[in-house]
Formats: structure tokens, C-alpha cells, sequence
């Protein structure tokens, strides 16, 4: 359980901001405010709950629009004055319907994350111009064996001097490990979270 009393309410007169963070990719998508009410509700929902101090009220994120924030986890800063709250966002963040409120955010490996969804909904909704659809609706060998392809095109464009061939050869083999993992219903997230395993031990 989070201990609410570890907070320091006192600093901004009973509120404290709360950085929304997406989960998955690492985007900030917004900055609200809470009190130790939204907090609670907060926990107890498992969806984001802030203080909006021109309403001088609770609202839910989404409670309109159904763009909740799902709460996965979150911590304090060193003062104990802020909050990093990790979500999983229902939709777009923003109320100009974009992912984040921060217009220039950006997050560069957060486009693999992206990427996979993507795959997924091109696994769920084939179309029949897309590549994925039609590479995944040829099996799961045939999808190994891209990645094989790609793997060896790699090692080859290693050997060579062209390096920009080696990164475009590392773009295909990573895009096609993304569509195995999807064609196996794995997640890229749990392939990074066994990485950052490993290197925690």
C-alpha cells in the first residue's frame, strides 16, 4: 500500500503534482494535481483520480470520453512533494485527442511499442494490403523463418563497410521479431523487462 502520510500536503497548501507517465513506452503524457482524497480514490480505482483546482473538485480522467488511465504503479519524488504515476492509458491523454499533452514529446524507443500495436491490430483486422496480415496469415514457420532471413542479413551486412546497411538490415530483423512475438501472442515489453532482469542481477 502507498502510505499517504509520507507526503509533504503541506508545501502547495493540501495538493501535490502528479506526472503521468505512460507504462509501456516512458511518455509523459500530462501533469495534474491531487489531493490525499484523489489520491485515495485513486488506489482504491486503480484509475487516476485528480484535484482540478479551478473546479475545486475530484474528476476522474475518462469519465467522459472512457480515456481512463489504468494505474500500474507509482513513486515519490526524493522530497516527497510529487508524484510519477505509470499508467496504462485507454486512449488518447489529451482533450485535443492526442496521446499527450505535451505537444513536442517524444519518445524514441516508445515507437516500438507502437509498432506493436500496429502488428496486433493487423493480426486481429487483416487487410488485404498490408504485409503484416499477409505474412502472418502464411503461418507461424514462415514467420520464423523471416526472422531467420533477417538475422543472417544482418551478420552478412556486419562483415560489410556500408554501416548504414547494417542498421537498415537491424531495422528488418527487429520489425520481424515484432511480428513473431505478436504471432506467438508475446509482448516486446516482457522481452525488455528479461533484459532488465538479467542486468539487475
Amino acid at each position: 500500500m502507498f502510505d499517504l502520510s509520507t507526503l509533504d500536503w503541506q508545501k502547495m497548501s493540501g495538493i501535490i503534482p502528479a506526472i503521468i507517465q505512460d507504462a509501456d513506452n516512458g511518455k509523459v503524457l500530462m501533469l495534474g494535481y491531487m489531493n490525499p482524497e484523489a489520491l485515495s480514490e485513486t488506489l482504491a480505482l486503480k484509475e487516476v483520480v485528480f484535484y482540478s483546482r479551478s473546479r475545486q473538485g475530484l474528476w476522474r480522467k475518462g469519465e467522459k470520453s472512457g480515456n481512463v488511465l489504468k494505474l500500474i504503479s507509482m513513486s515519490t519524488d526524493c522530497d516527497a512533494d510529487s508524484l510519477l504515476i505509470l499508467v496504462k492509458p485507454a486512449g488518447p491523454t489529451c482533450h485535443y485527442n492526442t496521446s499527450s499533452c505535451f505537444s513536442g514529446s517524444s519518445f524514441t524507443l516508445g515507437f516500438l511499442t507502437q509498432l506493436e500495436k500496429i502488428v496486433l491490430s493487423r493480426k486481429i483486422q487483416p487487410r488485404q494490403t498490408s504485409y503484416v496480415s499477409k505474412l502472418l496469415q502464411q503461418g507461424i514457420n514462415r514467420v520464423a523463418q523471416k526472422v531467420g532471413e533477417e538475422g543472417v542479413e544482418v551478420a552478412l551486412a556486419a562483415v560489410t563497410p556500408a554501416m548504414e546497411t547494417l542498421e537498415a538490415e537491424s531495422a528488418d530483423l527487429l520489425f520481424h521479431l515484432i511480428v513473431l512475438l505478436v504471432a506467438q501472442e508475446r509482448s516486446l515489453m516482457t522481452v525488455v523487462r528479461i533484459l532488465q532482469d538479467r542486468h539487475s542481477q
